[in-house]
């Protein structure tokens, strides 16, 4: 909502900014927590406690300690010095700060603005805070999954974890783009394809948590074709009708690449409206999206083809933040068109 109070707009909108700007972070951090297998070597919640980390060698020990109890240690990094701990400790450590460091970004400005402007700021703000403190539970009910029978986290839980922080991004840049006056020309576009095209991209997501969540990206790693088929060979099609199809890694690696074609094919019939109705006010956002989605392929295709080397893995992480964010600016100036 825009409001005719231009310093509180402001005020708001660098608010948000910083907001949108450590959601980011805490997601690349995240995607680095995951690609390093970081995410399990704190083996405790430590909701009120961990804002220091260990200081002495006893401290590390007793952490030590604790992540030895765990599956992914006994089968898995059973030869891993105190060192080589210390290494996945602190990814682990510095993206449950980074989660604190979000609530209390959002908390704290949030009762500031409400006691000096209204209640109204809490009832329009008040849902970040809910889904930032949401996405705690969801963060320990996630690596909880891992501690007990398994060496990696359920990808059920990572996927809604990674969705969830997206959920929080699009929020909170969509609460952003409502305080700004953005004049559109009057366009003829279907809103509900966009939305279409928005939600294929968010499954997308749902769909490449799987991906990473198995280790499927290291299974068939060869493009265009899975081995030597377009179809994984060790799979078949009758597996589709199986209720367990999303825990097969060679299914969610094809799913995610025949989403990827899907979502681009979408991407040039809006590319092919835009060029036809010259409506320059899309032009930008548009142009965005695609050469994002070209990058996004391209660095897709390395990343398996890499065999999954985390720096290919990461950008591409990345990158999908590129996608959505300009996605969600195409799909504002489509909804909110002619303001003045």
């Amino acid at each position: 909502m825009y409001s005719q109070n231009s310093n509180l707009n402001l005020q708001l909108k660098i608010w948000l900014l910083s907001l949108i700007g450590l959601v980011i972070l805490i997601i690349l951090v995240g995607g680095l927590t995951r690609l390093t297998d970081s995410g399990l070597s704190i083996t405790t919640w430590e909701l009120f406690v961990g804002f220091v980390p260990p200081l002495t060698n006893d401290k590390w020990i007793d952490y030590f300690d604790l992540y030895k109890t765990i599956p992914e240690f006994s089968e898995q990094n059973y030869n891993m010095t105190l060192n080589e701990f210390k290494v996945i400790f602190w990814w682990e450590w510095g993206h449950r700060q980074l989660g604190r460091l979000i609530g209390l970004s959002v908390l704290i400005p949030l009762v500031c603005f409400s006691i000096k402007n209204g209640l109204w700021v809490l009832k329009k703000y008040g849902l970040i805070f809910l889904l930032v403190c949401f996405q705690g539970l969801i963060g320990w009910y996630m690596v909880s999954s891992g501690l007990i029978d398994r060496v990696d986290v359920s990808h059920y839980r990572l996927s809604l974890h990674l969705v969830t922080a997206f959920i929080i991004l699009s929020v909170v840049f969509w609460k952003f783009l409502k305080l700004t006056k953005i004049q559109t020309q009057y366009n003829s576009i279907s809103i509900n394809l966009v939305k279409f095209f928005l939600f294929l991209l968010f499954l997308q997501l749902i769909i490449g948590a799987f991906v990473s969540g198995m280790d499927a990206g290291k299974i068939y790693n060869t493009w265009p074709l899975m081995g030597s088929s377009y179809f994984p060979d060790d799979s078949q099609f009758i597996d589709f009708l199986n209720i367990s199809v999303f825990n097969n890694p060679s299914i969610v690696q094809f799913i995610h690449r025949n989403l990827a074609y899907l979502i681009v094919g979408i991407y040039i019939y809006i590319l092919f409206f835009t060029i036809k109705n010259r409506n320059e006010i899309f032009k930008i956002p548009v142009i965005i999206i695609g050469v994002s989605l070209f990058l996004q392929i391209v660095l897709g295709v390395l990343t398996i083809l890499s065999g999954v080397k985390i720096l290919y893995a990461s950008l591409h992480q990345i990158n999908s933040i590129l996608i959505i964010l300009s996605t969600l600016y195409f799909l504002y100036i489509t909804k909110y068109r002619k303001i003045n």
